[in-house]
């Protein structure tokens, strides 16, 4: 794996073609577009492609008068290959790149076809929401965050400058792997959370709302990612199933420790094993790169507590700028059955005590 890091203006000129405009081609269109780079836009449905048009994300595919510099698909798992092998044929002097979140079976399929493969790169922005198709697309989607370059053995130096160049001018961070090394490192930070969010979440099904009422931000947290689209996610998991597979023989593994602890939970050692459950978590979770991708590091929480009227977070956060400390990290929560919110702050440790005392002076309630 070689890690390197690339900001701002790249070096593409286009025209850029993308064929797919959902939330991650559309946003390519519109980060390109916001670049002064000439984008056009393929989509097999007609308003989706409309769509992208209308928001600015690029001009329609027919329009093109000639041959462009790079072509990025943007299409579903399961047809990717079938679509960056029709690029390498219709385009003979373009680059070609997909963004598809698995890369090894895709490789595969094009290297089985026979396909050049010289002016291919696999590649994977690690960015998203929860809303997809080209109404929620954003230009700035890709800014800081992971765009990973998974290049064959037969990518040519160009094509794959090419395909860096993508990344950095839509303010992306860029690394490379193997395509191995990507679907195995997906399927633990990104396939696996996927999974467990959806199991969780399934099983408030039928829950009474009086007792989801209790739900707090650890329950919100952890289902979040759960609202995604079901059919996107069947494509990406079959795509990488021999992956996540392994990973979730482990995952049985410690259930089945759990609930065997569980089952006798006063049994000699067994509140021992409960807490290396939870200190390996916690081993785990402090692992996690930490603000803007360096080093993990430990913070100090407050909550405050603010009306819920329009302009208290916002004055909040003002204040906390006027009194010199910088927030680390923010979460929002209500009161159940009471019109307050409660602002959950995160800071350097040696600030909280300064902090704590300015805004409890400034008239803030402040939990600590």
């Amino acid at each position: 794996m070689t890690a390197f890091r690339s900001h701002g203006r790249g070096h593409l000129d286009g025209p850029v073609v993308v064929f797919g405009t959902g939330l991650l081609g559309a946003s390519i269109g519109l980060g390109l577009r916001g670049r002064a780079v000439p984008v056009y836009l393929s989509d097999p449905s007609p308003t989706n492609q409309a769509v992208a048009v209308d928001i600015g994300a690029g001009r329609p595919l027919a329009e093109l008068q000639e041959q462009p510099q790079l072509v990025v698909v943007a299409a579903p798992p399961d047809v990717t290959a079938d679509v960056v092998e029709r690029a390498l044929r219709d385009y003979p002097d373009a680059v070609v790149v997909d963004i598809a979140s698995v890369k090894a079976g895709i490789q595969a399929q094009l290297r089985q076809r026979g396909v050049d493969m010289a002016r291919y790169v696999g590649t994977h922005p690690m960015a998203g929401r929860e809303k997809s198709g080209p109404v929620a697309a954003r230009g700035e989607l890709f800014t800081s965050m992971p765009w990973v370059l998974c290049p064959g053995e037969e990518a040519s130096p160009e094509a794959l400058r090419v395909a860096r160049s993508l990344a950095a001018d839509l303010g992306a961070i860029v690394s490379q792997f193997t395509p191995d090394e990507h679907d195995e490192a997906v399927a633990l930070v990104s396939h696996l959370p996927q999974i467990m969010s959806s199991l969780l979440a399934s099983r408030l099904q039928g829950t009474p709302l009086h007792a989801l009422s209790l739900a707090g931000n650890g329950l919100r947290d952890t289902t979040r990612i759960a609202a995604s689209d079901p059919t996107l996610w069947v494509q990406i998991l079959g795509g990488n199933a021999d992956k996540v597979v392994t990973i979730l023989h482990g995952v049985r593994e410690d259930l089945n420790r759990l609930i065997g602890t569980l089952e006798d939970p006063l049994a000699p050692g067994a509140r021992l094993d409960l807490a290396q459950l939870i200190s390996e978590g916690n081993a785990g979770q402090a692992r996690i790169p930490g603000k803007h991708g360096g080093p993990p590091q430990a913070y100090s929480w407050l909550t405050v507590l603010v009306d819920d009227r329009p302009g208290q977070i916002a004055r909040l956060l003002t204040e906390i700028g006027e009194i010199g400390v910088n927030v680390e990290d923010l979460r929002l929560d209500h009161s159940s059955g009471q019109n307050v919110g409660m602002v959950e702050l995160s800071v350097l440790p040696n600030k909280h005590d300064l902090l704590v005392e300015a805004l409890t002076d400034r008239g803030w309630r402040v939990l600590q």
